[in-house]
């Protein structure tokens, strides 16, 4: 095991309490003043996948660090070490900010800053007023002159001057020449040591990065609330997904030592606190599902030359854990990783919520099981002829979810209206209608948070309260947007009997091992947490299942052809959403939901390919296929 050390913590003076002793005695009670913390870092938790594999470990580096030696050092005695250390190592200067430009120009040329001011000014003025007044007036020009050698000076002294209640980095990953340059010469260096650091180490490259998030240093903005959880701020957090997420449990607890020191320099009272490394979480994530998903979408996206990206997530319908989470975007003939828009890109999806359309016809009492309707074309005021891809004729619920019926979810819209479509009349509360739609999509995940836990999620685009028309739209998936998370979320609630259950990435915690490859004692479990049971009748869910069944393995079903025959016997539903294609026609949304086995699921899939130039290509049914497929 390896620590990072950090210098100095806080220094509290204290004096004891004087005692009537003579002479030396007196003097050396009396001497021991400073009480001095040091704290070490140590090592972030592993991250595994559910059977065991290490996803995430840490690696050692070197980090170049520096702690103020005086409080009474000024600021030229910071940039002269700068401009030593400038000429030691190579400094990056992309964090340089412009107000780091503007207060660095200052201090090396105050004459040219204090003749910005007139006498009068100097005069009337107080130090701070002053120092606003020539921020101000510092020109473009003037900061652009500032050469690239002091440039990187200022990106050194910049992060001498963090403050910090510990030491500040200033460089990580030393090479081995600067290492030894800087031991060479600490003597002319106050405050600058080469430290042991760690910084993660990613096992399996790209798979799953996006989903472990970043490390790095305290936001500004989070400081105080950092302080107070007993962090310096030159320590490194999670500042995103996962790591961010479960900081908690993945940071360490310092190994902390602390001792007297009288004026002499003699050291006593030594007292160290030992540390321990971070906890090691471990995922619900299968890394051979995984692996095996991102590759099926890119095989696929290279075959399609219409389709551009692809999203898939997969998860147990009972449970809320999620196996696999991918997204795959084609630029410049490369296909990049885009897991984060499982999560945070939402599309119109389709025909694959009709589902939950014939749910709330059923809840509301406008539709009962077996009701029919002609799919016919609809015409309405101020809105274009609407109709399925084909005339169904006389069709009932269960037709209607096989054949994917855009005619038979209008009726159930119109109805929810309160619209007379024989008479033409009606939809006076509008308000209501969406309302009501909204809140029965909203039982099921479409349209709210999932839950899932991480620092933040999409939960898609509301199109607020718009004429009948769009209503008719938002019934088979073409008004509102949904993440591909939150159709994964409805297709397990159908498939969990209206369960609707928190998706998680967190399976357990565990105490950190020494022994290499493995984790420790299960310290925590995720238990699965119902969010809430779909307001309807039990018979109204199987109904829909009947559907969905119908879709994958009816002799009409959309996705039939793909999946007749399956060993598994999986139930779903195809969508195709038209979106414009940003100049006068059409690409298309294609998406997949579905669940195995039909009797007591253990698998449940959202797939999203959006903007696909081919409403024909099927390219969403067979990447559903294959990863099925694979899992079973």
């Amino acid at each position: 095991m390896y620590y990072c050390h950090f210098a100095i913590f806080h220094i509290d003076y204290s004096f004891g309490q004087n005692k009537i002793v003579q002479g030396e005695e007196y003097r050396a009670e009396s001497q021991k003043t400073t009480k001095n913390v040091y704290s070490w870092n140590t090592p972030r938790g592993k991250i595994y996948d559910r059977n065991g594999n290490v996803l995430v470990e840490n690696q050692p580096i070197y980090t170049l660090t520096y702690a103020n030696p005086s409080s009474e050092d000024s600021q030229q005695d910071k940039l002269d070490l700068a401009k030593t250390l400038a000429g030691i190592i190579n400094m990056t200067t992309e964090k340089v900010t412009e107000r780091d430009k503007e207060d660095y120009w200052i201090l090396t040329r105050k004459q040219e800053a204090y003749a910005k001011l007139t006498s009068e000014e100097q005069k009337n003025l107080d130090d701070s007023e002053e120092y606003q007044l020539i921020l101000e007036r510092i020109t473009e020009q003037e900061l652009a002159s500032i050469p690239a050698d002091e440039m990187e000076v200022l990106a050194i002294k910049r992060e001498m001057d963090v403050d910090s209640s510990s030491v500040n980095r200033i460089k990580s990953g030393l090479t081995i020449q600067e290492i030894a340059t800087v031991n060479e010469r600490l003597e002319e260096l106050p405050g600058v040591e080469v430290k042991i650091d760690s910084e993660r180490k990613y096992v399996y490259g790209d798979t799953l990065r996006q989903l472990f998030g970043n490390v790095g240093q305290i936001p500004k903005e989070e400081a105080d609330s950092y302080k107070s959880d007993d962090y310096a701020l030159s320590d490194l957090v999670g500042t995103s997904f996962l790591e961010q997420q479960y900081e908690e449990v993945l940071r360490g607890t310092k190994e902390k030592q602390t001792y007297v020191e009288d004026i002499t320099g003699k050291i006593s009272d030594v007292k160290v606190t030992a540390g321990e490394s971070g906890k090691d979480l471990i995922l619900t994530i299968d890394l051979k599902l995984q692996q095996e998903v991102e590759k099926i979408i890119e095989e696929e996206l290279k075959k399609d030359e219409g389709a551009q990206s692809a999203y898939v997530v997969m998860s147990n319908p009972t449970t809320g854990e999620i196996l696999a989470i991918a997204g795959k975007k084609e630029s410049d003939n490369k296909i990049a990783d885009e897991l984060y828009g499982a999560f945070y890109n939402s599309y119109a999806m389709g025909s694959t919520v009709k589902g939950a359309t014939v749910l709330t016809g059923y809840e509301t009492g406008v539709i009962s099981p077996g009701d029919t309707f002609v799919d016919s074309p609809i015409k309405i005021s101020g809105t274009p002829v609407k109709k399925s891809y084909v005339n169904m004729g006389n069709i009932n619920d269960l037709t209607a979810l096989e054949r994917s019926s855009n005619v038979y979810m209008f009726h159930i819209a119109m109805k929810i209206g309160d619209y007379d479509y024989a008479r033409k009349l009606g939809f006076k509360n509008p308000e209501k209608a969406y309302e009501m739609m909204r809140k029965y999509f909203g039982q099921f995940g479409l349209g709210v948070k999932t839950g899932i836990d991480l620092p933040d999620e999409a939960t898609g685009y509301n199109g607020g309260v718009q004429k009948l028309g769009n209503l008719m739209d938002f019934a088979i998936g073409q008004f509102d947007t949904y993440t591909p998370l939150q159709l994964l979320q409805y297709i397990s609630t159908i498939a969990n009997d209206g369960k609707r259950v928190q998706p998680h990435f967190m399976k357990e915690v565990r105490e950190p091992s020494n022994e290499n490859g493995k984790s420790g004692e299960v310290i925590e479990e995720f238990q699965t947490i119902v969010l809430n049971t779909v307001d309807m009748d039990r018979a109204y869910i199987e109904r829909v299942q009947n559907g969905f069944h119908l879709v994958m393995n009816g002799n009409q079903g959309t996705a039939a052809s793909a999946f007749r025959g399956a060993s598994y016997d999986p139930a779903g539903k195809t969508g195709t959403a038209q979106v414009s294609n940003g100049n006068v026609g059409y690409n298309y949304n294609l998406t997949l939901v579905g669940y195995a086995p039909y009797e007591n699921p253990e698998v449940s899939i959202s797939v999203v390919v959006p903007n696909v130039e081919n409403d024909s290509s099927g390219i969403n049914k067979s990447i559903g296929r294959k990863i099925l497929d694979y899992y079973i």
